[in-house]
């Protein structure tokens, strides 16, 4: 069992490297061409996530600086790209050359003994190649008696070893050298010299290939093991639940052979979830409530598909910068026609009418308390100052995307699935006028115990690869794992769907049949709950 899941584990890393290929740089250069080398932006190493531009920092700049035209999911994503002072032409080498001299006035020192004290980190872009480096390091000198005297020092050199193959850019790293260092500990102005080297080297690696770098995180040893982990814990829980719904239902079938062989009426006396037969079709409360959390669950589900079909044919890759956020936007703008339809189409099976509410509200059911959150968001980095925060050219053209695209989408969605939708339902049993009392519930039956349950089985059998996401994300790897993340969400969906028949045949052996709203509403709630919380 342990090889199987090896075996797979393998297939799927091969096809992760092997979605990286063909990434390669389409930039072709001459010997002395100038190859432009962008600064981004510069954070501490311990929160990722607070980002700044490189010029917050009083580093060396001359004149107006320069901003590279950016894609809205580069702005999206907090990336801003500008022009440096840095010249590094194609086959050039470099020996100290001198950046600029600057002095430091008290303030700019006490800046960057603070940011350094935060291990701030840079990071730069040349020819679409990220590369990262440290601004300082800090010391402790001990003297006396036990007295700790800090020291903080900054990188005042900068050493780039560049990789070429014929007219190609392969590979760009940079190295702080820590033979030059101003000391910055006294709040005394200092003339500082910032200088860089440069040099090239020939590779035999071909550029189709010079992204592969990135993905070698995922065939680390500890990497795999994470993943082994994941698919046996994934496994197991999935093998559980099998056996449990087989279980259950043989129970159930051999009960019924043995009443109807027997040939006694006492048993075969309607008896749990027999009774709500004429129950369990009745129109739920709130249709149009739950018509768009449906509606909006089946967009996501297909937005989820559709960008999972563009990593796996190569037009989205996690190299291109902005390229995943605005392929998420440009998809959920055109899957709006499914959440229109879907919402549409359930509503007409139980009423005729009123399916205009369950449009409109599956399209504010998710955008509204989006938006609500991201503005809160967007004012905390404004007053900060940090790289998330959304220009306000860019919050137009957000609206405008939703105003003038998502709305008509949904709309038309709306109107396909109220002419080509699905008919009117027609129960297999007739409904009762007035609905059965529901009798008092067993403690494993109430709402409460099944929710949790219901979001702690899949959370549980997903939690390491989403670990290994999440610290892809609010870390400095790239996730360049599409194949294992697809076979997680396979599997999150297949143990969603097999708790909730399991629940939903607990709840309707015991006479309950208000099953509509438990599994739509409150397990997604709570799914998504503990799956925050588990992270946060």
């Amino acid at each position: 069992m342990a090889q199987f899941l090896l075996t797979v584990l393998q297939v799927l890393l091969a096809l992760t490297f092997w979605i990286g290929i063909g990434s390669g740089s389409s930039n072709h250069y001459n010997a002395g061409d100038h190859v432009p080398l962008f600064v981004n932006k510069v954070g501490p190493l311990h929160n990722p996530s607070e980002t700044y531009q490189y010029y917050d920092l009083p580093f060396c700049r001359r004149g107006p600086v320069i901003e590279k035209q950016e894609t809205l999911g580069e702005v999206l994503n907090g990336d801003r790209l500008m022009s440096s002072l840095y010249k590094l032409k194609f086959r050039e080498d470099k020996t100290h050359f001198v950046l600029c001299r600057k002095r430091l006035t008290s303030s700019d020192i006490a800046r960057f003994r603070d940011i350094i004290a935060q291990d701030y980190y840079f990071q730069m872009y040349y020819d679409d190649l990220p590369l990262w480096g440290f601004v300082g390091k800090v010391e402790g000198d001990y003297f006396g008696q036990g007295e700790k005297h800090t020291k903080y020092y900054i990188f005042s050199h900068l050493k780039f070893n560049v990789l070429y193959n014929a007219d190609k850019v392969i590979e760009i790293n940079s190295f702080s050298d820590p033979s030059y260092m101003v000391d910055i500990s006294e709040n005394t102005e200092i003339d500082v010299q910032f200088t860089y080297s440069v040099s090239w080297n020939l590779t035999s690696e071909r550029s189709e290939t010079r992204m592969n770098k990135y993905s070698r995180a995922s065939f680390h040893p500890i990497s795999q093991k994470i993943h082994f982990f994941s698919f046996l814990n994934s496994i197991t829980v999935v093998v559980l639940l099998i056996g449990l719904i087989s279980f259950l239902f043989m129970r159930h079938l051999k009960n019924e052979l043995r009443s109807y062989s027997i040939g006694d009426e006492e048993e075969r006396k309607e008896a749990g979830w027999k009774l709500v037969h004429s129950d369990v079709f009745r129109c739920p409360r709130n249709i149009s409530w739950l018509c768009a959390i449906l509606g909006t669950g089946t967009q996501l589900l297909i937005l989820i598909i559709a960008l999972f079909a563009l990593a796996f044919t190569g037009f989205l890759y996690p190299y291109n910068r902005g390229m995943l956020l605005t392929s998420l936007v440009i998809m959920y703008t055109l899957t709006s026609i499914v959440a229109g339809y879907t919402s549409t189409s359930f509503h007409s099976q139980f009423e005729g009418n009123k399916q205009k509410r369950s449009v409109r509200l599956a399209g504010i059911l998710y955008p509204v308390p989006f938006f609500i959150i991201l503005s809160v968001l967007n004012t905390v980095a404004i007053t900060y100052g940090a790289t998330a925060a959304l220009p306000f050219g860019t919050i137009v053209i957000i609206i405008l995307i939703f105003t003038l695209l998502n709305i008509p989408f949904l709309m038309l969605g709306g109107v396909l699935g109220n002419r080509f939708g699905l008919l009117e339902f027609q129960p297999p049993s007739a409904v009762k006028r007035n609905p059965r009392e529901i009798p008092p519930q067993n403690w494993y039956r109430r709402k409460l115990y099944q929710v949790f349950l219901g979001g702690f089985v899949p959370f549980s059998a997903v939690v390491l690869e989403w670990h290994q996401l999440y610290a892809s994300l609010w870390g400095f790897k790239i996730y360049t794992s599409p194949g294992i993340m697809l076979f997680t969400f396979i599997v999150l969906i297949f143990l969603s769907s097999s708790v909730g028949i399991i629940l939903t045949y607990i709840q309707l052996s015991g006479e309950d049949h208000e099953w509509w709203w438990r599994y739509v509403f409150l397990y997604c709630t709570a799914f998504f709950s503990i799956q925050t919380c588990g992270f946060d």
